[in-house]
């Protein structure tokens, strides 16, 4: 049984708008907020931890993905101190982050959250990956 709490979900909006800013400062800010200062970031293309690797993955896909934001794919699920959700990568050109654009990567993430709601660990799954990536 899954019980979604505003704990599980003021986590994965914090996540959200960690991996949506794409300022420098905004987006040290953002991963502060949304991480532990020993949080972890790790899927198929990386492991990192601390802010600072995981400011840098999301400026990397940043570069790589310009004009593209994370969007959430249905609802967050969680129970105790771990919450999933879906999510996809998405360009904004002709669409609006909750409307169209195409999106050539998607997946979902498990997260583990400290005492205070920040991100302990993120256990990310890639369900679509441009070739080459």
């Amino acid at each position: 049984m899954s019980v979604n709490t505003d704990r599980h979900q003021t986590a994965a909006t914090r996540y959200f708008e960690a991996w949506n800013a794409t300022d420098p400062e905004a987006l040290g800010k953002a991963v502060a907020a949304a991480w532990a200062p020993e949080g972890s970031y790790t899927d198929p293309l990386a492991d990192v931890s601390g802010h600072a690797q995981i400011a840098a993955v999301i400026a990397a896909t940043h570069a790589r993905f310009p004009g593209f934001v994370f969007r959430p794919l249905g609802a967050v699920d969680g129970h105790h101190d771990t919450a999933r959700f879906g999510w996809e990568l998405v360009n904004e050109a002709g669409g609006t982050p909750s409307g169209g654009g195409s999106a050539p990567v998607a997946g979902f993430d498990v997260v583990t959250l400290d005492e205070e709601g920040r991100i302990r660990r993120v256990l990310g799954f890639l369900d679509r990956v441009p070739a080459g990536a």
